[in-house]
């Protein structure tokens, strides 16, 4: 059994594990309209999930852009303008960030400052 990605004007609409005799039988619509994905990441970049954006130029399976402010890398990968912060751990305590799009900066979350 494999996994296929259902894909309507390059946006993946379902997953569905099946054999490909099965969807070039018709019964799941266009056979067209779904792609092969990887659980293992073997192909097309990474696994579909709902909502994913399919490249078909490029043949892959990328994640939506997460803000208007981040591009696209050489590697198909969502890049910040501002890189992740190299700090971890305060006091031994892992330290969580989050973006905020309006300051185009990592604002950490965690712990309380």
């Amino acid at each position: 059994m494999s996994h296929f990605a259902e894909i309507k004007d390059g946006i993946v609409q379902r997953v569905i594990v099946a054999e490909q005799d099965f969807i070039d039988s018709g019964a799941v619509g266009d056979s067209a309209n779904w792609v092969q994905t990887s659980y293992n990441h073997n192909f097309r970049k990474k696994f579909a999930g709902i909502g994913d954006i399919y490249d078909s130029e490029k043949d892959i399976f990328m994640y939506v852009q997460p803000f208007p402010s981040w591009t696209l890398d050489e590697n198909s990968d969502w890049q910040p303008p501002v890189p992740f912060p190299n700090e971890f751990t305060v006091h031994g305590v892992p330290k969580l960030f989050d973006w905020n799009e309006e300051t185009q900066s990592w604002v950490s979350i965690w712990p309380p400052e």
